[in-house]
């Protein structure tokens, strides 16, 4: 395998990609590999033939079908797990999804987080990116959060509101691998054509993901009538009140909690605007990334693979 070959470039691609999911002790099969590979129009024949060859260069390891990093081969077994508590959780999710999509202003419900990658452990969330009408996104999420401590005693199980913004606003400013590994695994649950306008949208995710495919319309969640109704009702000053006493309400609530984090953390981890409203407290994007540079630069000094495109050295030969 030559400098500059595109089995080379294949290999880093893939390399990449494995190291980043290791973080999450999460193996993949070739066609997801293939699927998250950023390296453009990656066939699946072509895929195959790289990975044996790291596999002979002992650079992958693989049991069952799935490729890892390491020589930790029980992270397949939790995979495995992992995927059938999944199949139960989404029954869950599916649940919660339909309530959630009855609530005023909601136009969209996604699944994101461990639950988005068909994997979750027994103390995973239930993660929810939830698009909302413009100008009531706050009154929206007030609504949510008063739900969830009334009636789910403040469990964040089964009803975590991760990420809220509103349907005029759905690029997400946040172009990085973590964010762009959120977009493209989300599970539509609730208005796919919204689910298509978003993904279009963030057109820049691609740069990771060129070959990631939008996952088909599975669910077919219809509100009730009861929402317009109360729309309607809300339409006015009234709901303006809502809106503005609502933002400053949990934002000022956040702002005392999190008093000691540092404003740039916070800002990213709590983006909060009126068109967006981002609850992340255990600041896990920052440490994903920072993780993820770290393990790239382990690997490269344990098998003097290069990763990084810009260098022109690699101990890897044909």
């Amino acid at each position: 395998m030559n400098e500059g070959n595109e089995d080379l470039a294949i290999a880093r691609s893939m390399l990449r990609k494995l190291i980043y999911f290791d973080i999450f002790s999460h193996p993949l099969t070739l066609s997801e590999l293939v699927n998250f590979c950023d390296y453009p129009n990656l066939k699946l024949k072509d895929g195959e033939r790289v990975i044996r060859f790291l596999e002979e260069k002992s650079l992958v390891r693989s049991q069952l079908d799935f490729y890892f990093i390491g020589h930790n081969a029980f992270k397949v077994t939790d995979r495995l797990v992992g995927n059938m508590l999944a199949d139960k959780r989404l029954k869950t999710a599916l649940r919660y999804a339909h309530v959630v999509s009855n609530f005023p202003y909601v136009r969209a419900v996604f699944i994101s987080g461990s639950l988005s990658k068909h994997v979750m452990k027994p103390d995973s969330d239930i993660d929810f990116f939830i698009i909302t009408v413009p100008g009531r996104l706050w009154a929206c999420r007030a609504f949510l959060t008063l739900f969830k401590k009334v009636f789910l005693g403040d469990s964040y199980r089964n009803f975590c509101l991760n990420y809220f913004i509103d349907s005029q606003n759905l690029e997400i400013p946040d172009k990085n691998l973590f964010t762009a590994t959120e977009i493209v695994t989300l599970i539509p649950m609730y208005n796919y054509q919204l689910y298509q306008t978003f993904m279009n949208t963030n057109v820049w995710k691609q740069t990771e993901f060129p070959n990631a495919k939008i996952r088909p319309e599975t669910y077919f969640i219809k509100p009730m009538y009861l929402k317009k109704v109360v729309e309607f009702f809300l339409n006015n000053r009234l709901g303006q009140w809502i809106e503005r006493h609502s933002f400053s309400i949990i934002t000022g609530f956040w702002g005392k909690k999190f008093k000691n984090w540092n404003r740039a953390s916070y800002a990213l981890s709590f983006r909060s605007l009126p068109n967006v409203s981002k609850h992340h407290p255990n600041a896990f994007q920052e440490k994903v990334l920072k993780q993820y540079e770290e393990k790239i630069a382990v690997f490269e000094a344990l098998t003097g693979f290069i990763l990084n495109k810009r260098k022109k050295k690699t101990l890897i030969t044909q």
